[in-house]
């Protein structure tokens, strides 16, 4: 049982992890950031930190322990002159990892680990929350709201005097509506009753005239 073992073994036997770290390593400080699959750029990562730890020390035993780990001698050449001036401000976290998606054939989760420049700023954003996003929304729909219902002259109104207004206004126009249609329907009943009792005349009188009269049928006789 791997109890008190923290390592990460990455498929490979422990020369073979060993040498590829040595080799990753190398290639970020020679190149300055490499795109490795995110398992692999997480076992990485704490030794840069240890290897810019010793260069900040900058002393023979540091050097040393450098080039224990470091294949090239001009990779640790360079790294111990520059590290004092590259990272004086900082104490940890001299690389960041960035996470590109998947590799093609294998949809291996990959990621990009990068040495962190001097000119380096984290970008300094509040916690935000579910909270916090339903406020700004709330916040945006009623400015939104007052910006397309107010009037010319209420812009110093209040959220709940504006609504206010909204509210009489809609109760006048749905009042109007009703009384017009009611006037509509009025005046369509009146029509149709007015229709209704011209048809029922011309109909009586069409009658009366077909009738014959008494003294024609006496003359006829």
């Amino acid at each position: 049982m791997r109890h008190r073992k923290a390592n990460v073994k990455l498929g490979r036997t422990a020369s073979h992890r060993r040498a590829m770290l040595r080799n990753m390593a190398t290639s970020v400080f020679e190149c300055g950031a490499i795109t490795t699959t995110i398992f692999k750029a997480k076992a990485l990562k704490p030794i840069i930190d240890q290897l810019i730890t010793l260069a900040k020390k900058g002393d023979l035993s540091a050097i040393r322990k450098a080039r224990t780990i470091l294949t090239k001698p001009s990779v640790v050449k360079e790294l111990f002159s520059d590290a004092k001036e590259k990272y004086s401000d900082r104490v940890c976290g001299y690389a960041t990892m960035a996470k590109v998606g998947l590799r093609a054939g294998d949809a291996a989760p990959m990621a990009r680990l990068e040495l962190i420049g001097p000119d380096y700023q984290k970008a300094e954003t509040g916690k935000t929350t579910r909270k916090t996003v339903d406020r700004s929304r709330r916040v945006a729909a009623t400015k939104k709201k007052s910006l397309n219902i107010a009037p010319a002259g209420t812009e110093a109104l209040g959220t709940d005097a504006i609504d206010a207004a909204t509210k009489s206004a809609l109760d006048s126009a749905l009042d109007t509506s009703l009384d017009s249609a009611l006037d509509s329907a009025i005046e369509a009943a009146n029509a149709s009753a007015n229709e209704s009792a011209n048809e029922s005349a011309s109909d009586s009188e069409a009658d009366g005239s077909s009738e014959p009269k008494p003294d024609d049928q006496t003359s006829g006789s």
